[in-house]
C-alpha cells in the first residue's frame, strides 16, 4: 500500500496555553488580504504565477503524481488504503477520522491530494529552480493546502459537529457571531486573542521603573534595581521597531527584563514611538542616532563610562549600524552587544525568500512610501501566512467552528499590539532584506558613515533559535563570522518569539552551547553541548562579566540632567496611531 504522511499540523481543537509556540516575533495581529484594493503581504502575482506554471508542467512528475494519486484514490474507494495522518496533526485527532468510513475516505484523499502537492514542489526544486522561486511555490501551495483541509468547514469537523450537538446549536450561533466580528472589525480572519483582558501597565510591562528621557524617537525607560548592589557597567535593550518593547516584560515570571535586573544589571529599555505620516521620512539615521542617545542616557544616569547592549530581531540590525558608527569613528562607549534571533545576512536560504523578488520589494516599497508609514497589519501579514494552520485555521476551528471566545494570552494580546513603520525606515530594511545590504561593504551609510561589519572588533554574544521560520538559526550564527570581535554563540530549542519569552524554569526548554564559532554553523552545532534551560542563564553570565564592579544600588532613578518623567512603561508603549496615520 502506498502511504502519504501529512506535514506536522496543529490541533484542529487548538490548545491557548501554548499559543506562543505559533507567534512570530514581528507579527501583529490577524492581517487583511486586502487592503485598500491591493494584496498585502504576499508575494508577487507574477513570480507566483511564473513558479506554479513551471511546478505543473513538469511532464514526468506531474504524470507520476498523476498515476499514484489515481491508484490512491481507488484504493481509498475500496477501504484499502493505508494512509494516515501523522500523530502530530491534531487536527485529524477526532476518533471519527479513523472510525467512521466517510470521515476515513475524506482525511485520505485530503492527504493524498498534500502529499502529491508536495512532492511536486519537491521535484521542482531538485530540477534545478532558484530556491526563492521554490519559496514562493511552497508559500502558495501550502497556503492552499491548508485552506482546502476539511476539518474548516462545520461538516467536515466531526469535532465541531459534537460540540454543535452537546450545546444544542449555541456553538454554532456564536460561531456565527464571531465570523460577522471578524468580517467587520478584523479583515475577515479570526481573531488571535481577545485583547481587552490585559492592559498594559496594568497586567503587562509591569517591572518598576521610570522614563529617564522622552524626544520624538525614543524613550529611554530605567528599571529599578531589587538588588542591594548592581554592576557598574549599564546594559541597553533595543527592542525591534515594530511591535512593543514589552513582549520583553510581558508579566511577573515571563519577563527578560525582570530577570535581568534580578541578576545584579542596571537595565535600561527603548521604546520606540509609533510614526505616523508626519514622521515618514524616519530612516536608520533617526533609530541608530536613537540607540547611541540611549547609550549616553545610561552612561550619564548610572556614571558608567560605556556601556553592554542587546540587540533583538530587527532591533539588532538598528544596534549594529550604530556600533558601526562608533567603531568608524573610534568610539568605544559599548563595551560588548548581545545578538538575540537577528539576522544580518539574508544569503541563507530561508521561507522569508518567497518575499524577495524585486517586484514583490518594488511594490511593498511603493505602497509604504505612498501612505508614509507602513502598518503593522501590513507588516504582519506574511508572517501569518508563511504558517496558515497555526495562526489563521487554528482560530477559524477554535471561533467560528467551535464558537469559542479568544484566548487571553499575553504573548497573543502583544502580538496584536503591533506599530506603524516609517516608509523610510521600511524601504532601508527592504534593502537589507533584498540586497543584502548590511554584509556588502559600503552599501549603507548610517550616522554618515558607511557599513563595514569587519570594523565592529567588540566581545558579543549571539543566539538563534532551533526551529525559527523567521530568522533561521544557522542565519543568526553568521553574526559570528561577520563581526571581528570574540564571539559567543548559544542555541535555544524552540521558535523565534519562544525562545525570547523563555524564563528559566521550564524542564522542556534547552539550549546549546560550544566552543568558538567556527565558518562552519552544522559542525558547531555536532560538537555542541546540550543543557536542560534557557539561553537567558548562559547570556546573564556573559553580561555580567562583561558589566564592571559590583556597585551600592541607586537610591533613586534618573540623575538631575535626566529625572523621572513617569513610570514605566511610559507613554510611547501605549500610543495607540491609528495604522497608516
Amino acid at each position: 500500500m502506498t502511504t502519504t504522511p501529512s506535514r506536522p499540523r496543529t490541533s484542529g481543537r487548538p490548545r491557548p496555553a501554548a499559543a506562543e509556540d505559533r507567534i512570530p516575533l514581528d507579527d501583529a495581529g490577524a492581517p487583511a488580504l486586502v487592503e485598500n484594493g491591493e494584496p498585502v503581504g504576499i508575494p508577487s502575482p507574477r513570480g507566483m504565477a511564473r513558479g506554479l506554471v513551471a511546478t505543473f508542467t513538469q511532464p514526468g512528475p506531474v504524470a507520476r503524481e498523476a498515476l499514484r494519486v489515481g491508484r490512491d484514490t481507488v484504493r481509498i474507494l475500496r477501504g484499502t488504503a493505508d494512509i494516515a495522518p501523522s500523530p502530530k496533526d491534531k487536527r485529524f485527532a477526532d476518533p471519527a477520522w479513523s472510525l467512521h468510513p466517510g470521515y476515513r475516505r475524506l482525511a485520505q484523499s485530503y492527504l493524498t491530494v498534500a502529499g502529491s502537492l508536495d512532492r511536486l514542489v519537491g521535484e521542482f526544486e531538485a530540477g534545478g529552480a532558484d530556491w526563492r522561486e521554490v519559496e514562493q511555490v511552497r508559500f502558495v501551495l501550502n497556503a492552499l493546502t491548508s485552506a482546502m483541509a476539511p476539518t474548516n468547514t462545520l461538516v467536515g469537523n466531526p469535532a465541531a459537529l459534537k460540540r454543535a450537538f452537546d450545546t444544542a446549536g449555541i456553538s454554532v450561533a456564536r460561531g456565527l457571531r464571531n465570523v460577522l466580528h471578524d468580517l467587520v472589525r478584523n479583515g475577515g480572519l479570526p481573531r488571535q486573542v481577545d485583547r481587552s483582558a490585559f492592559t498594559v501597565g496594568e497586567d503587562l510591562g509591569v517591572t518598576p521603573g521610570s522614563v529617564v528621557h522622552r524626544d520624538e524617537v525614543v524613550e529611554v525607560i530605567q528599571y529599578a534595581p531589587s538588588t542591594p548592589r548592581v554592576r557598574q557597567r549599564p546594559l541597553v535593550i533595543v527592542p525591534p521597531p515594530i511591535g512593543r518593547f514589552y513582549f520583553l516584560d510581558l508579566r511577573p515570571g515571563r519577563s527578560l527584563v525582570e530577570y535581568a535586573v534580578s541578576r545584579g544589571l542596571q537595565v535600561f529599555m527603548i521604546s520606540w514611538r509609533n510614526p505616523t505620516r508626519e514622521q515618514s521620512e524616519w530612516g536608520l539615521d533617526e533609530y541608530s542616532q536613537g540607540v547611541v542617545t540611549a547609550v549616553d542616557v545610561a552612561r550619564e544616569v548610572t556614571g558608567a563610562p560605556d556601556v553592554t547592549t542587546l540587540g533583538l530581531c530587527a532591533g539588532g540590525q538598528i544596534m549594529t549600524t550604530a556600533l558601526n558608527h562608533l567603531a568608524a569613528t573610534g568610539d568605544d562607549r559599548v563595551h560588548a552587544a548581545g545578538y538575540a534571533v537577528t539576522l544580518l545576512d539574508f544569503s541563507s536560504r530561508a521561507p522569508l525568500g518567497a518575499f524577495s523578488g524585486p517586484r514583490m520589494l518594488e511594490v511593498a516599497r511603493r505602497n509604504s512610501s505612498r501612505r508614509g508609514v507602513i502598518s503593522a497589519r501590513q507588516m504582519g501579514s506574511m508572517f501569518t501566512w508563511m504558517r496558515p494552520d497555526d495562526l489563521i485555521f487554528n482560530y477559524l476551528v477554535q471561533q467560528w467552528l467551535m464558537g469559542e471566545d479568544p484566548p487571553a494570552f499575553d504573548i497573543l494580546a502583544w502580538n496584536a499590539d503591533g506599530t506603524n513603520l516609517p516608509a523610510r525606515l521600511h524601504e532601508q530594511f527592504l534593502d537589507v532584506f533584498g540586497h543584502n545590504a548590511l554584509v556588502r561593504p559600503g552599501a549603507l551609510r548610517v550616522l554618515g558613515t558607511p557599513v563595514h561589519l569587519s570594523r565592529i572588533t567588540l566581545p558579543t554574544f549571539v543566539t538563534g533559535a532551533l526551529t525559527d521560520h523567521i530568522t533561521p538559526w544557522y542565519g543568526c550564527y553568521r553574526t559570528t563570522q561577520l563581526l571581528s570581535g570574540p564571539s559567543t554563540f548559544v542555541l535555544s530549542h524552540s521558535g523565534h518569539i519562544q525562545s525570547l519569552v523563555n524564563p528559566p524554569g521550564n524542564p522542556r526548554a534547552k539550549y546549546w552551547t560550544g566552543g568558538e564559532p567556527g565558518p562552519d554553523p552544522h559542525a558547531w552545532r555536532a560538537a555542541a553541548e546540550e543543557h536542560t534551560g534557557s539561553w537567558w542563564e548562559p547570556w546573564s553570565e556573559w553580561a555580567i562579566e562583561r558589566s564592571g564592579d559590583e556597585v551600592p544600588a541607586p537610591e533613586a532613578l534618573g540623575s538631575a540632567a535626566h529625572p523621572p518623567l513617569e513610570p514605566a512603561p511610559g507613554s510611547y508603549v501605549r500610543d495607540r496611531v491609528p495604522s497608516g496615520a
